[in-house]
């Protein structure tokens, strides 16, 4: 039966990365993201990605520099060759054994999609891209038992407020939905320096955007 998760991960300017490097330097956007090894240098990465941009620059103050292979009117498709290891952030996830299946650029942000096996599998990658990137988890689709749409949970963390995921993951962290609970309201209300009535206020609002986000799904 499978328990897998889908993720998608956003990572704020990550250092050395060519591809949000040159999605900023020509102010577009980087998708089409692809990447091969040859046999008779496995140490070698080969990456090709299509840019999209208002204007392109004579050339790219990156290293390794993309040299652009072919035009599609608007967008372009750039190659470079890297070494394997260089501790990029598709690297991190694949070093526990889940490919990144996609990878997009908007400026300096960068996106990334993989298939974790299990919470745990999750939690372990999250851990490690959260030790070396400014991470941000923007969705999380969960493989139910049954191969059945109605039963995949879908959950956007851009519909919570700033103030309203923080509530959440304090009182989480905290042990306010455990049973029996580890901290009470005022306890998490105290940590994040609010009212027991503002802390009451967050966190229903969070939990009815999740609860119409699962309902929802569940209905369709």
């Amino acid at each position: 039966m499978p328990s897998g998760i889908r993720a998608e991960v956003k990572i704020e300017d990550p250092p050395d990365c060519v591809v949000t490097g040159a999605a900023v330097e020509a102010s577009g956007t980087v998708q089409s993201v692809s990447k091969s090894t040859n046999p008779d240098a496995p140490e070698r990465v080969t990456e090709e990605f299509m840019l999209e941009a208002e204007s392109y620059p004579d050339g790219f103050d990156l290293d390794p520099e993309p040299t652009e292979l072919f035009s599609y009117g608007s967008s372009s498709v750039y190659r470079f060759e890297r070494e394997l290891g260089r501790g990029c952030p598709c690297e991190v996830i694949e070093g526990f054994d889940c490919p990144v299946t996609n990878v997009r650029a908007r400026g300096a942000s960068l996106h990334l999609t993989f298939h974790a096996p299990d919470m745990e599998g999750l939690q372990s990658i999250i851990g490690a891209l959260t030790a070396e990137y400014d991470l941000d988890v923007k969705r999380l689709l969960q493989s139910q038992q049954e191969h059945d749409e109605r039963n995949l949970v879908f959950v956007d963390r851009s519909q919570l407020t700033d103030r309203q995921l923080e509530v959440l993951e304090t009182a989480h962290r905290m042990g306010y939905f455990e049973h029996p609970k580890r901290a009470n309201a005022g306890e998490v209300a105290a940590e994040l320096g609010i009212t027991g009535t503002t802390f009451t206020e967050h966190l229903a609002a969070a939990q009815t955007k999740l609860l119409d986000a699962i309902l929802e799904t569940g209905t369709r």
